[in-house]
C-alpha cells in the first residue's frame, strides 16, 4: 500500500503555479521618463535655465580668449591686449579674435583705467612672463552672476559663481 504522501507525488495532476508578481516593461519605462523629466525641470529652475546655460557658456568663452591671449604674450614675447565694451557687449582679443556676449546678459568690466584707450572699455594687459593687469568681468542675468577674473600678479584666469550685489 501507498502511503498519503506516495499518492500525491504519483498523481498526475499539474504542479500548482505560484503567480510572480511585478512590473511590466511598459510600467517601468513611464516611470523613469517621469523621473527623467522631473530631473530636466528640476535642473533647469536651479541653474537659471537657459539663460543661465548661456551666461556660463559666455563666461567660459570669455576665460578661454583671455587665457589665449596671455598663452600670446608669452609665446611671442611681446605685450597682447584684451579688450571688452560692456555697454556693446563685445570684445577683442589676441590675433584680432573678437565676438560678442548674448545680449541677454549684462555685463560689467572692473579693472586698471591707466590701460583703457576709449571711455567705456575695460582692458587687461598681457605681459611677456605672463603677469598681468588684472581685472574682472561680471555677467549677470537678474540675480544669477558669474565671474571671469584675471589675476594681475600672475596672469591666471579663474571662473566661478559671484553674488548678486543688493
Amino acid at each position: 500500500m501507498l502511503s498519503d504522501r506516495a499518492r500525491r507525488d504519483a498523481s498526475p495532476q499539474p504542479a500548482v503555479r505560484r503567480a510572480v508578481q511585478g512590473f511590466t516593461l511598459l510600467e517601468i519605462l513611464i516611470v523613469v521618463t517621469l523621473i527623467a523629466a522631473l530631473s530636466l525641470i528640476l535642473l533647469g529652475a536651479m541653474s537659471g535655465g537657459i539663460d543661465g546655460l548661456r551666461m556660463r557658456s559666455a563666461a567660459k568663452e570669455l576665460a578661454t580668449e583671455l587665457r589665449f591671449a596671455r598663452a600670446q604674450a608669452i609665446a611671442t614675447g611681446s605685450v597682447q591686449r584684451f579688450a571688452i565694451v560692456p555697454d556693446k557687449r563685445s570684445w577683442t582679443g589676441a590675433k584680432n579674435r573678437h565676438g560678442d556676449v548674448p545680449k541677454t546678459l549684462d555685463v560689467k568690466f572692473i579693472g586698471v583705467r591707466q590701460v583703457q584707450t576709449r571711455e567705456g572699455e575695460g582692458v587687461v594687459l598681457f605681459f611677456e612672463d605672463g603677469a598681468s593687469t588684472g581685472g574682472r568681468i561680471q555677467l549677470r542675468h537678474n540675480n544669477a552672476v558669474w565671474n571671469v577674473d584675471v589675476a594681475w600678479l600672475t596672469g591666471e584666469i579663474g571662473v566661478h559663481r559671484g553674488e548678486a550685489e543688493r
